[in-house]
């Protein structure tokens, strides 16, 4: 969304157009994500409840160890079942899990959330979404792996919104 988006008036004069409570969210999730430290993500996520705030976090290496940014990445070749690969970068803690583990460090309930994120969330961190007892999902763009996630969220009665059928894709995917 630009800035002359937000500004929209029917009789021709500028006024200010509020972000939807979604819109807004997913604002702070592009800036949380900008702390990440794996070129490959780069993503943010938030959580919230009763449009509070209740926890974030973004793409980054367990506490202490290196960073993607600092050592390179760790690569990893996925062979599927139908002989495509993919390739993953595994040095890294996904921001849905770093924002679920920074919330029980803090002793924060998730149960009955919504969790924000860049790209559709993988299948582990659609398990882990699911088992914290979140119950809404916003994503901005679709991921290359995310179709498993996005058949569980809906057996288990989640909400799953995704805003564009862009697809997340790198450059080393075959």
């Amino acid at each position: 969304m630009s800035a002359e988006n937000d500004l929209k008036n029917e009789a021709g004069s500028d006024s200010y157009k509020r972000p939807s409570w979604d819109e807004y969210f997913m604002r702070i999730t592009d800036m949380v994500g900008s702390r990440g430290s794996c070129d490959r993500g780069r993503a943010g996520c938030v959580i919230t409840r009763n449009k509070r705030i209740i926890s974030t976090g973004y793409v980054g290496s367990p506490v202490g160890l290196p960073h993607c940014d600092e050592a390179g990445h760790e690569m990893h070749t996925v062979t599927h079942e139908d002989g495509s690969t993919s390739r993953h970068c595994i040095r890294t803690t996904h921001a849905e899990q770093n924002a679920i583990c920074e919330a029980a460090r803090m002793g924060i309930a998730l149960e009955g959330g919504t969790l924000y994120c860049k790209m559709t969330p993988c299948y582990t961190c659609a398990k882990m979404i699911i088992n914290a007892g979140i119950k809404r999902v916003v994503c901005a763009q679709d991921y290359h792996g995310g179709a498993r996630s996005k058949e569980i969220f809906k057996e288990a009665g989640l909400d799953f919104v995704l805003g564009s059928d862009t697809m997340t894709t790198y450059a080393d995917m075959k």
